[in-house]
């Protein structure tokens, strides 16, 4: 039990935080299965359509730190590459 009046204000900041860096990261993990099942489902052009949104919701994770920005990167990077190889086929 937090002791100090600052303490106290430090530990309802935490409850905050924690319940907001549990929304984004579910909002960051629907983003992923979303493409995913575009994907896996074959349309890919609902998955052109998601990918600036997908783009979005991925860095808005990153920026605020839920997710570092170099896997919110690599998950976009490899989406996309799915998606341009599929063009080709």
């Amino acid at each position: 039990m937090p002791n100090t009046k600052s303490a106290k204000r430090r530990t309802k900041r935490t409850d905050v935080q924690t319940y907001v860096n549990r929304i984004r990261k579910n909002k960051y993990k629907s983003a992923i299965k979303k493409m995913q099942g575009y994907i896996s489902a074959g349309k890919m052009e609902d998955a052109k359509k998601f990918l600036p949104k997908f783009y979005s919701q991925l860095m808005k994770v990153a920026k605020t730190g839920v997710v570092s920005k170099k896997t919110a990167s690599r998950k976009i990077s490899r989406i996309t590459k799915k998606i341009n190889n599929s063009k080709k086929k």
